[in-house]
């Protein structure tokens, strides 16, 4: 079985679905707010954080559904772990909306007793988020996936994710400039020039690009995998090779930017040091690929 005949698959985590769901529901209706509310936090939209992380929870609830369904043996241990992560996002959503309704930030804000229990509540739910996915990631090693490239995309997906949110924790003990803890700016005041969308700093270091980064191998390493088992005429064992190189230099990529980050270098402006850093993992991970490709074996017939 390969990751194209399990894109599909038939045992589905119904609360993982719903979350997927309602967090499309809940894109929708924060899309509608960045039009609707003029209001303006920290330099952006007030609803711009809630529609990013509603985005992101579309994205995070239907890969880690698929996930659990593809492994070969079901595991209740992954799938309480998979509802427990629900209920954590569900937290983390309400409160986050809760906070825009209010007027006012969600992270780090500890400025009245009702905004530093709502922080404690976000933070105590991202701690047991990722002990959650750590749960999942071991079910995961342990068991045996037979399709080699499918199994290496799902566990350094994993792995890799949770790489990213360990990069969260940085944010949680940045001092901002007004002295206290907890930023995602480095140099400069969160809420400064931005790039589109993301808000990423254009003028100092953000460490939201890393755990961003991150955070996404979990869909990124997936679809690679699936990619070359659909599109290419490459035999299993070079697919399963190429993914482990993209995995290992996408894993090293995520704290090298929040390295960048931590130096107040916006990710558009590295200096010398940066760039032959970023230089040395690209010409280290091509080589890789070059590599196994000039190993590869003759080509497979691909089926539909």
């Amino acid at each position: 079985m390969t990751i194209v005949e399990v894109l599909q698959p038939p045992r589905r985590h119904r609360p993982l679905i719903v979350l997927t769901w309602a967090s499309v529901v809940l894109v929708v209706i924060t899309g509608i707010g960045l039009f609707a509310d003029p209001r303006i936090l920290t330099g952006v939209p007030i609803w711009l954080k809630p529609f990013k992380f509603a985005v992101s929870f579309v994205a995070y609830g239907w890969a880690l559904s698929w996930l659990l369904s593809v492994l070969p043996r079901r595991s209740r241990v992954a799938e309480w772990a998979g509802v427990v992560i629900v209920g954590m996002l569900v937290a983390e959503m309400t409160v986050i909306v809760t906070q825009v309704i209010r007027g006012t930030t969600s992270h780090y804000n500890e400025s009245t007793p009702l905004n530093a229990t709502l922080w404690t509540i976000m933070g105590a739910s991202i701690m047991i988020l990722f002990l959650a996915q750590l749960v999942i990631a071991i079910v995961a090693l342990i068991q045996r996936i037979p399709d080699r490239p499918t199994a290496y995309a799902i566990r350094l997906g994993l792995l890799v994710s949770l790489l990213g949110m360990a990069a969260a924790f940085t944010m949680t003990s940045q001092k901002n400039l007004e002295g206290t803890i907890g930023a995602h700016s480095v140099g400069v005041a969160d809420g400064g020039p931005g790039m589109p969308l993301t808000g990423w700093s254009t003028t100092g270091g953000d460490l939201r690009i890393g755990h961003f980064v991150g955070l996404h191998a979990l869909q990124a390493l997936p679809l690679l995998a699936y990619a070359l088992g659909r599109w290419t005429r490459l035999d299993r064992v070079t697919r399963a090779r190429l993914v482990l190189v993209s995995g290992l230099g996408y894993a090293a990529l995520v704290p090298l930017l929040t390295w960048q980050a931590l130096r107040a270098q916006p990710l558009l402006e590295p200096d010398g040091v940066t760039l032959a850093a970023f230089a040395t993992l690209a010409v280290a991970t091509l080589t890789g690929i070059g590599l196994v490709l000039s190993r590869a074996r003759k080509p497979e017939m691909v089926t539909a």
